[in-house]
């Protein structure tokens, strides 16, 4: 429990970009100090319950997305070489409801914490919401009758709300649009993919995607291997500012600490395609509160 409390302690200080690599080692002890216990059998069935986004597992993750390398933009210089540093935490419930015998309901909500760094000459620093996104999965379960070829999926709408308190934190827009996940877990893997697509509702012009895929490999004890990169267009922008396209990679564990069962979990990723004004890297940390049944 005291790795945990550390690490709650550091991701709540102020932190520069230098200390990003650090952070990354403080969770990496974290995941090291962790399996000093005997891990219990139930551990590895969580993890490969985690990676299931539409899963019937209770869960509370908080996300530290830690933007890295981004350039600044200066009237009449253009774009300028720059170190910036985006800050983005997710607090990002998941509720599923059974409907009946044949259908679950997976509810995703993702409420964005933003530091948003000093872009330019007249663009100050920001700290506050953006806007929040909810998703709706209906899924069929795993028991019934509509799942084909061991194939789990679900479809259904995803909502954003202005809740952004600076328009430099979000588009402020009320959104709508249709949202999908398919995935399938033979053996130790669990590979699949999630999409969705938001257009405005109002005069703010917004349409934007989102497209993950997911490849994990799970070990012994609740340890496993991941990749999970969150690709993203914006279809307003023109063709060579659209895509935000990264490639890597991460780990994580399952572990009880007492009797909460949580997963951390740390990714690195290189973005192969930006914006002019997008980052360079992405690194993910994640601790993940599971209430199993």
């Amino acid at each position: 429990m005291s790795s945990l409390i550390r690490f709650l302690i550091v991701i709540s200080c102020p932190m520069r970009i230098d200390n990003i690599f650090r952070l990354l080692a403080i969770f990496t002890f974290v995941f090291v100090s962790s399996v000093i216990s005997h891990a219990q059998d139930s551990e590895s069935d969580l993890a490969k319950k985690t990676q299931n986004p539409i899963s019937d597992l209770i869960s509370l993750p908080f996300q530290l997305n830690i933007n890295a390398g981004i350039d600044n933009f200066s009237p009449g210089s253009g774009v300028t070489s720059a170190d910036n540093t985006q800050w983005i935490l997710n607090v990002q419930p998941v509720i599923p409801i059974s409907l009946n015998e044949d259908w679950n309901l997976i509810n995703r909500t993702i409420l964005p914490v933003v530091y948003q760094p000093e872009m330019g000459p007249g663009f100050g620093d920001e700290f506050g919401l953006g806007d929040m996104t909810h998703s709706m999965f209906f899924s069929p379960k795993e028991s019934g009758k509509l799942v084909f070829e061991e194939v789990v999926w679900g479809v259904g709408p995803v909502f954003e709300f202005p809740t952004a308190t600076d328009s430099s934190l979000g588009a402020g827009s009320w959104g709508l649009g249709p949202t999908a996940v398919a995935l399938t877990m033979p053996g130790k893997w669990v590979i699949g993919g999630l999409v969705s697509n938001v257009w405005s509702l109002d005069d703010k012009d917004v349409n934007f995607g989102v497209f993950q895929y997911f490849v994990n490999y799970n070990l012994s004890d609740g340890w496993y291997l991941t990749s999970a990169p969150i690709n993203t267009v914006n279809w307003n922008a023109d063709s060579s500012e659209r895509w935000t396209v990264p490639l890597g990679m991460g780990f994580g564990k399952v572990h009880t600490f007492g009797k909460q069962p949580v997963n951390l979990s740390a990714h690195a990723y290189y973005n192969v395609e930006h914006p002019s004004l997008g980052a360079d890297w992405q690194f993910r940390l994640q601790i993940q509160l599971l209430f199993p049944k």
